[in-house]
């Protein structure tokens, strides 16, 4: 493949907290930007939050007009409205049987052959999503971290079939219009941030749960002893305690590694709705 790699038209399959900051800093970058959700209920909160985000980014000075960022981005329920991409990425749940159904019909649906079709999955392997499409070649992961506007890392994760140039392209594309920096991982589970993040998390959390020390002392003790800009349960609340979950179910799977098992209280915490900052409550609790 030997493609433009110039990228103008982007779709984002997922209007979460993730999907929609993916969609904001392409639009921003000037991509014409296609976001897919579930549901028209679902599609509204999208355009919302995109909104709110646009709204704080322009009483910061970062963007002049938020109605010309906006204008850029269309938010729909179908799936078809993607065909004309030059990007997909997928934000959707970190679930791997949502993610490869995806993956499959993106395949059909794409139509320009030289596409890329990128995850921004945190932890399930490039592998298991490229195989069930008839371009594995095309296929990599763009891991981008969470508030997506404000921190610029993104992982490039090729598969052992990814074509270099597709990943060069996705490359260019992160650290040019995106003025993003990216980082070169291996494609396996939790690539390189989540596979020495997530087993810190779930030591703090089985400090918390062996009655150790208090949520509240623990993430005092990384801010001021560790110079660390929140604790760590205060982390897996921003993360989201099911989207920890599962990636250190992933982590687990591929490693059998202890330090990876979700701890229980981890999992009643999941099963219990409590699942950080966009429920309100998680190790901590939120306005």
């Amino acid at each position: 493949m030997t493609g433009n790699t110039d990228i103008d038209r982007v779709g984002i399959v997922g209007g979460g907290l993730m999907g929609a900051g993916i969609a904001e800093v392409c639009a921003r970058a000037g991509s014409d930007v296609v976001v897919v959700e579930s549901s028209e209920a679902v599609a509204r909160t999208a355009r919302e939050r995109l909104g709110r985000s646009l709204t704080r980014a322009a009483s910061k000075g970062k963007i002049d007009a938020v109605d010309a960022v906006m204008a850029r981005i269309r938010v729909t329920t179908d799936l078809l409205e993607l065909a004309d991409r030059q990007l997909v990425i997928e934000a959707i749940v970190e679930d791997e049987g949502a993610k490869v159904e995806l993956f499959r019909r993106l395949d059909e649906i794409v139509a320009d052959p030289e596409a890329i079709l990128a995850s921004n999955t945190s932890s399930i392997p490039i592998m298991k999503l490229g195989v069930v499409t008839s371009r594995p070649q095309n296929v990599l992961g763009i891991h981008f971290f969470n508030p997506v506007p404000v921190l610029r890392l993104v992982e490039l994760v090729p598969s052992l079939l990814t074509a270099d140039d597709v990943t060069e392209r996705a490359r260019h594309f992160v650290q040019g219009p995106l003025d993003k920096r990216a980082i070169d991982s291996q494609d396996r589970a939790g690539f390189i941030v989540n596979a020495l993040l997530i087993p810190f998390v779930l030591s703090a959390i089985r400090m918390l749960e062996s009655g150790f020390a208090t949520a509240e002392d623990i993430d005092r003790g990384l801010v001021l002893g560790a110079a660390h800009p929140q604790g760590p349960l205060a982390l897996a609340d921003l993360i989201g305690l099911d989207t920890t979950k599962a990636v250190a179910e992933s982590l687990y799977e591929e490693f059998k590694e202890p330090l990876y098992a979700p701890p229980p209280l981890l999992a009643r915490m999941v099963d219990a709705g409590l699942l950080g900052r966009k429920a309100g409550r998680g190790f901590h609790t939120y306005p």
